[in-house]
């Protein structure tokens, strides 16, 4: 009976002693979906800018210029007097609507209204965000804005679709500038 109560106290003391073993993943991942997602959106981006750059080709009349920021745009109306851009805080007042590459409306004017928003402090797409910055007071431009740049991959959850390219011609009414407000 000793022995046995030997046993099970040296077994305790040898089990009681080991360091505990670190716990192994049960399946390891690789970067293959990742992988996967980048060749899509390589190939999705460079189908997007197919489209929009036959749509240059079909309306040479336009004068299209390339934003660093990887959209494209042109002016209907340019002021070349107005010098405000706006700059961060100060506030835009625009009016835009919205289309898809192939001009099929999603959102006219009237049914976003006239928008008051704070340059970098309010939530806008950022193609729009981007290319307020390059707009005056009473310029309307027209903006071709890839997938990516406008509502991605969740859309707006309403009207605009999964990855869906868009068309947006935005018209500045004015721009009032922070540092006159203070």
């Amino acid at each position: 009976m000793r022995r046995i109560i030997t046993i099970i106290i040296g077994s305790l003391l040898l089990v009681a002693c080991k360091s505990p073993e670190a716990r192994r993943p049960i399946s390891s991942k690789s970067g293959s979906f990742i992988d996967a997602s980048v060749a899509r959106n390589i190939k999705l981006n460079e189908k997007e800018q197919s489209f929009i750059k036959k749509i240059m080709k079909e309306n040479p009349n336009e004068k299209y210029l390339a934003s660093e920021n990887g959209f494209w745009y042109y002016y209907n109306t340019k002021q070349a007097d107005s010098l405000i851009s706006p700059d961060f805080g100060d506030i835009v007042n625009f009016i835009y609507d919205i289309k898809t590459l192939n001009g099929q409306v999603i959102y006219t004017k009237d049914d976003i209204k006239t928008q008051n928003y704070v340059m970098d402090k309010q939530e806008l797409f950022s193609g729009l965000r981007e290319g307020l910055k390059l707009m005056k007071a009473g310029e309307t431009v027209t903006f071709m804005f890839p997938s990516q740049k406008a509502y991605g991959y969740y859309g707006d959850e309403n009207r605009i679709g999964t990855n869906v390219p868009l068309i947006c011609e935005v018209s500045i009414n004015s721009i009032i500038d922070n540092q006159q407000e203070q």
